[in-house]
């Protein structure tokens, strides 16, 4: 009797000091130079299977707009590289443009005009196979031929040489009765599909049939494939977080991440954001049900099957423009906005594997204008790479990299 008493006291001693050894992580936040010049806006970040990240951006040149990208390397950004560049895009505070790399081919999207009208504008996409040197034709994902809105693109590398995009796609808000985006016909929709390396669409298939009109759409891969998330729209306009996951070829019934019910007339602008691990996936949104603003973040560890009760992170003075990221040490980061008058303070928050807040800090401030976008972060092993854009005068893309650990 004595022994086990005397052995258990050990092990809780032991217990005792591990703990106690254990320091409790830092967070150290370092700005790097930015490679975007003044007159910068939209930042996107994307981090490639080689764990390359890809930092991209536009940059107003008089009636010129340029397409630019960098990468990071050793904490410091190259030199910038233009993609693209032309004088009848359609430059969106909240519909920016993005980079993906799948091996040696780059795509990057944009938004273009097909007509007079201020929504009428197409998806066009570019590929290079030498590095981001040189780029190809862009083609256009869509088929429809359709002058209408089409944008909120979110791209993914695949296997196999594939790579995976998903819109909102306005074909048919030009027919139809009432109810319909900038006073057209029908709903909105979300579509996906998918193309090669020689800029051949291999798929293209509606989603569903009624979304929200200017949320952002927000896509992952997970251990089972790929899983997409946006804000849908009923009949009654309620305005909820939904998903759609693509299982053994064919894409599930869309349901609700959680029912907020947040009923709202009209678009309000705030597209969720979602990553993926494996079987993990982290889905942060914007919703204001309660009759003020709220940042919501659930997980799942089924692939997106089942997700958990959602935290609030923040209320009252949030205006939302989330992002997420897991880390690869399983921790989850996620950012947003927190106004007050006319500034806003970006916000980022950390999480262990059980959900559970380990940190919270400020990143920047920036005005909460709409000329200062949103947000976005992602990953490069356990570090966390932010960018947003600093307004004033003039605008500005800024980037930091965060270490906690």
């Amino acid at each position: 009797m004595k022994a086990t008493f005397f052995h258990l006291l050990i092990i809780f001693s032991s217990l005792i000091i591990s703990c106690s050894s254990q320091k409790p992580k830092e967070l150290s936040i370092n700005s790097t130079q930015s490679p975007a010049a003044i007159n910068s806006l939209t930042p996107n970040l994307f981090t490639a299977a080689d764990g390359k990240v890809y930092l991209s951006w536009l940059e107003k040149k008089d009636t010129l707009t340029q397409f630019k990208f960098s990468t990071l390397e050793n904490d410091s950004w190259s030199v910038p590289t233009l993609i693209a560049e032309g004088s009848n895009w359609f430059v969106n505070w909240a519909d920016f443009p993005s980079l993906i790399v799948n091996g040696d081919v780059f795509s990057a999207h944009w938004l273009q005009k097909r007509a007079a009208g201020t929504y009428d504008y197409d998806v066009r996409i570019a590929q290079s196979t030498d590095g981001g040197k040189t780029w190809g034709d862009s083609f256009i994902p869509h088929k429809d031929g359709i002058a209408a809105e089409h944008g909120f693109v979110s791209m993914l590398a695949m296997n196999h040489g594939q790579n995976f995009a998903t819109w909102l796609d306005g074909r048919n808000t030009k027919a139809g009765e009432g109810g319909g985006h900038h006073g057209h016909g029908g709903a909105m929709t979300v579509r996906a599909g998918t193309f090669n390396s020689q800029g051949q669409m291999t798929s293209n298939t509606e989603l569903d049939n009624r979304t929200c009109d200017c949320c952002q759409t927000t896509a992952a891969i997970t251990g089972n494939g790929p899983i997409v998330a946006y804000r849908d729209r009923s009949e009654e306009e309620i305005r909820d977080i939904y998903i759609t996951r693509l299982i053994n070829g064919e894409w599930s019934e869309p349901k609700a991440v959680f029912n907020d019910n947040w009923k709202i007339e009209g678009c309000p602008v705030n597209g969720p954001s979602m990553s993926a691990r494996g079987e993990r996936v982290a889905i942060a949104w914007f919703t204001a049900t309660q009759g003020f603003g709220e940042v919501k973040l659930a997980f799942s560890d089924d692939a997106g099957t089942n997700f958990s009760i959602p935290a609030i992170l923040a209320k009252g003075t949030t205006n939302g423009r989330v992002g997420t990221t897991i880390l690869s040490n399983g921790i989850t980061a996620v950012s947003w906005m927190e106004t007050e008058n006319d500034m806003a303070q970006i916000m980022l928050a950390f999480f262990d594997e059980e959900g559970q807040e380990l940190k919270r800090s400020l990143l920047a401030q920036t005005s909460a204008a709409r000329a200062s976008g949103f947000p976005v972060i992602t990953n490069q092993g356990d570090q966390l790479i932010a960018a947003w854009t600093e307004t004033g005068e003039s605008s500005q893309v800024k980037t930091a990299v965060i270490s906690f650990r």
